[in-house]
């Protein structure tokens, strides 16, 4: 017979994304989670995690049962935590996914300031360019730009619309011209995000005259938003990155705006998670005072 306590531990297990992060979350020892899971795997006569020293990851029975589990499980703990009292007050550890950049555009005192409101929560930042793996890093939220997200079974909260524009330094333009037409990025250095082998990738965009698309390359290319930024004003080329993030730069004279008019099509700022039941407190009061930094933000620009 399966025992159900050892069910819950399993999930807790796979939404902490370790026994370790699980047991700091459950103040128990690691090695009685594992136990407890190599227990139901025991009685189920199924392996459900893989394990290493660096992560876990679900086997195709551990998936399908995390998966039907999950819900009832969270369903069961809410319905406890609310008769208790225990869920009105933002607390616990909260894993973000964020790109690299992000604390280039929100300041860490407004952190400061929301782990001061809330003193019984812990932020972690996992700062990277590249996509977040939720179970196997163990991310509550991730903050993703662009358009409609690839993975279907996630669930987005939209916090902002974003643009991409062009811009380069006044030396590079200098030395190489001002280009007059989407057309002539061809002809130019141009900074890229790291992308499949072939050297070249294609600019998508929007002018005065509709949509046009225009392949470029160059001798630099990073797989960071930051280092590209960087790039840029250091005179090696014409970068593609969010208008917000220029701004500053056009008022220092860093950058100018190249083609002014033409930028990418609408994307957007998100909070992504990875389901949209029972999300703890301290997640949703995180994302919220996000949304409220960007909405100031944007209030107090010219």
């Amino acid at each position: 017979m399966v025992d159900l306590n050892q069910l819950a531990l399993f999930v807790r297990v796979v939404q902490a994304g370790s026994f370790a992060e699980a047991a700091r979350r459950m103040a128990m020892p690691p090695t009685t989670l594992s136990r407890q899971v190599a227990q139901l795997e025991d009685a189920l006569q199924l392996r459900l995690l893989q394990r290493s020293t660096r992560k876990l990851s679900l086997t195709d029975a551990g998936r399908t049962l995390f998966d039907r589990c999950a819900p009832q499980i969270d369903d069961l703990r809410a319905a406890a935590n609310e008769l208790s009292g225990e869920d009105q007050l933002p607390k616990g550890n909260v894993r973000i996914a964020a790109p690299a950049s992000f604390f280039d555009f929100f300041s860490i005192d407004w952190v400061r300031e929301f782990l001061q409101r809330y003193p019984a929560v812990q932020l972690e930042f996992v700062l990277s360019d590249g996509m977040a793996d939720f179970i196997g890093e163990g991310i509550d939220v991730a903050f993703r730009g662009g358009g409609e997200l690839a993975d279907s079974s996630l669930v987005a909260r939209k916090l902002t619309t974003t643009y991409l524009s062009l811009a380069a330094s006044p030396d590079y333009l200098a030395a190489r011209g001002t280009p007059q037409a989407v057309a002539d990025l061809a002809s130019h250095d141009c900074i890229r995000a790291i992308g499949p082998a072939g050297g070249t990738t294609t600019w998508r965009l929007n002018g005065p005259s509709g949509p046009l698309q225009v392949s470029v390359s160059g001798p630099f290319s990073a797989n960071t938003s930051q280092a590209q930024l960087k790039a840029a004003i250091a005179g090696l080329g014409i970068c593609l990155a969010p208008i917000r993030t220029l701004q500053p730069r056009f008022r220092t004279g860093e950058l100018v705006e190249v083609l002014p008019g033409v930028a990418t099509a609408p994307g957007g700022l998100y909070a992504v998670f990875p389901s949209r039941r029972h999300l703890p407190r301290a997640v949703t009061a995180f994302v919220d005072r996000v949304a409220e930094y960007i909405q100031a933000q944007s209030a107090a620009q010219p």
